[in-house]
């Protein structure tokens, strides 16, 4: 299994969040919207010009811009 970042993740892909690099104000603001060590995401699609990303995470929908995707590293099943 690969370890990627969501930005790079294709649509209808699946993984486990590793880890989130991101710190202070942007760290804080993902983790509390679930995107945590653990957690099972799955890609939904794309805007039409790639940016932004929607995902599921622990059963709710969200979107997500490629800057901030990009600092979230997961395990994706192949």
């Amino acid at each position: 299994m690969a370890i990627i970042n969501i930005r790079k993740m294709k649509d209808n892909q699946s993984g486990v969040i590793v880890s989130v690099k991101a710190v202070g104000e942007m760290g804080r603001r993902l983790r509390e919207m679930g995107l945590i060590p653990g957690a099972e995401i799955k890609i939904c699609g794309r805007a039409p010009l790639y940016d932004p990303v929607s995902l599921k995470v622990m059963g709710f929908t969200l979107s997500l811009r490629n800057n901030e995707a990009d600092y979230i590293e997961v395990e994706v099943r192949e």
